[in-house]
């Protein structure tokens, strides 16, 4: 306990030292650390490459180097902004009007606070206003959701697409997504869009699969929203048709192309004519799909994956040049420190939270982890909730929106509210197992520094095992280097070993 207590104070007096540099030196500090030598600051860093050049890894000393010692513990390094959050329009003429978006629709996105265009979005609303098959790939909260919903409902007004001229159960959209929460969030953004328009959605959930099955609901739907497994049942059944489908989204494309969907995800898209897309505004009787992709990570063989569901040369980019590269207007801190330590340097850290009143998202490896967390919190009085992908349905729903709703300041989760979900409130992620995937970190930390978050946001990564510090690693030679994370692929061994394991215990 002695050690745990030297190492806090280590931590705190470390940390206010940095700040103190920062500002009382001209210089602009990129990389702080208890090892001074190992400083970088901003008339030292390397131009940005192409992600081609640059320093290999290895050129360069990192302070992590070190932290395969087993007296490694206490030492750190923290990775400060070098720019702004995300940018807006509101000083020039740039506005959703100017990209032909209506003025009842650009009323609802007011009421919802979005005022203006981010850049990002004034790249994208014209790309797929132009109704070819686009693929949206920027750092996550920089407002994918309203760069393709915005359009496609703009193009739908414009069509006078009525949904009282076609079957029950037959949308106009279908937006999928790899989770419940996040179908459930898109749900709410799109019923905040569409208001007074005349154009009807609806959210599946899985988990009541065969109820759904059994009692099917049948009504006039524009836009449906989806997790992916309940709908390739629904649609396979008969109980939603695909026939008059013109826009499919894949919300979290790179999760959803990885192995753990991909084999009924291409089954399904097999039913949308993709090919005819540039031919539907021919005529009324030639109908095409237009497909939109949004992902915060692109695998490295995403046009091997797409391949396989439409022709990739027909695919219009938007791509920000802030892909794959670290949250960089958010400080990151990574402590190296004992295992067993942990938890009471948890404690220690919320406490302060507490007294910030800033909210927090606590991230474990595995769903365990997650589960202690959430005990080792409550117990100790601090309120926690638990979320993850392994509790039952009826426990799950629910979960997520105390946290959003401000019922409780800390969310304890595992990956499954990394992707997608809209965090605005949070201002501190904490990696109490650091992920050892670089597509992991980069959506855990797009968690805060959104578009709407707070200014005072923060990253802190606790590092013990060898394999984490491997990650770490990574990720500090990519700062040193000003250079995109490498090998930014999702979890698929993971995954895979995972799928196996539930396979193996359903069938004994």
């Amino acid at each position: 306990m002695l050690k745990t207590v030297k190492v806090l104070f280590a931590f705190r007096t470390k940390f206010s030292s940095a700040a103190v540099l920062s500002a009382t030196t001209s210089r602009k500090p990129i990389i702080t650390c208890k090892r001074i030598q190992h400083n970088l600051f901003d008339e030292n860093l390397p131009p940005r490459t192409d992600g081609t050049g640059g320093k290999k890894f290895g050129d360069i000393p990192l302070t992590s180097s070190g932290w395969r010692h087993r007296k490694s513990a206490g030492d750190y390094f923290i990775i400060h902004p070098v720019q702004q959050p995300f940018e807006t329009h509101a000083l020039s003429n740039v506005t959703f009007q100017s990209h032909g978006i209506r003025d009842e629709l650009v009323q609802n996105l007011r009421e919802k606070g979005v005022l203006y265009p981010t850049k990002y979005q004034a790249e994208g609303i014209p790309t797929i206003l132009d109704g070819g098959h686009t693929l949206l790939a920027a750092e996550t909260g920089c407002g994918k959701t309203y760069t393709y919903l915005v359009p496609i409902l703009e193009q739908m007004l414009r069509r006078k697409l009525n949904s009282n001229e076609r079957d029950f159960n037959t949308p106009l959209m279908l937006i999928l997504t790899p989770g419940r929460e996040l179908a459930q969030q898109i749900g709410r953004v799109v019923e905040g869009c569409t208001q007074g328009l005349d154009i009807k959605s609806r959210v599946l959930l899985g988990g009541k699969t065969r109820q759904q099955m059994l009692n099917p609901h049948f009504e006039d739907i524009d836009i449906l929203i989806s997790s992916f497994g309940v709908i390739s049942k629904l649609v396979s059944s008969g109980i939603y048709r695909t026939d008059a489908v013109r826009w499919v989204v894949l919300d979290e494309a790179d999760t959803l192309l990885d192995d753990s969907f991909n084999a009924k995800l291409l089954h399904l898209m097999k039913r949308f004519p993709f090919h005819k897309n540039h031919l539907q505004d021919i005529g009324d009787k030639i109908q095409g799909t237009q497909l939109i992709l949004a992902a915060a990570t692109m695998p490295s063989n995403m046009d091997e994956l797409l391949s396989r569901i439409v022709n990739v040369e027909t695919i219009e980019e938007v791509v920000s040049p802030h892909l794959h590269r670290l949250l960089s207007h958010v400080p990151q801190r990574f402590l190296r420190v004992n295992k067993s330590d942990r938890p009471n340097i948890l404690l220690d850290l919320l406490k302060k939270e507490a007294k910030l009143n800033r909210p927090v998202i606590i991230f474990s490896n595995k769903t365990p982890t997650c589960d202690f967390i959430s005990i080792h919190l409550n117990e100790a009085g601090v309120p926690c909730v638990n979320l993850n992908g392994d509790m039952l349905l009826k426990l799950r729903l629910g979960q997520f929106e105390k946290f959003q709703q401000g019922e409780v300041n800390i969310l304890s989760t595992t990956d499954v509210a990394s992707r997608g979900l809209d965090t605005t409130r949070a201002g501190h992620v904490i990696n109490f197992d650091f992920p050892l995937y670089a597509a992991d970190y980069i959506h855990r930390i797009g968690r805060i520094g959104r578009v709407g978050s707070r200014n005072d946001c923060l990253v802190t990564n606790m590092v013990s095992s060898q394999a984490e510090i491997g990650a770490v690693q990574r990720v500090e030679h990519a700062a040193r280097t000003n250079n995109p994370l490498a090998n930014v692929d999702a979890n698929v061994k993971g995954i895979i070993r995972r799928r196996i394991q539930r396979t193996l215990e359903e069938s004994s």
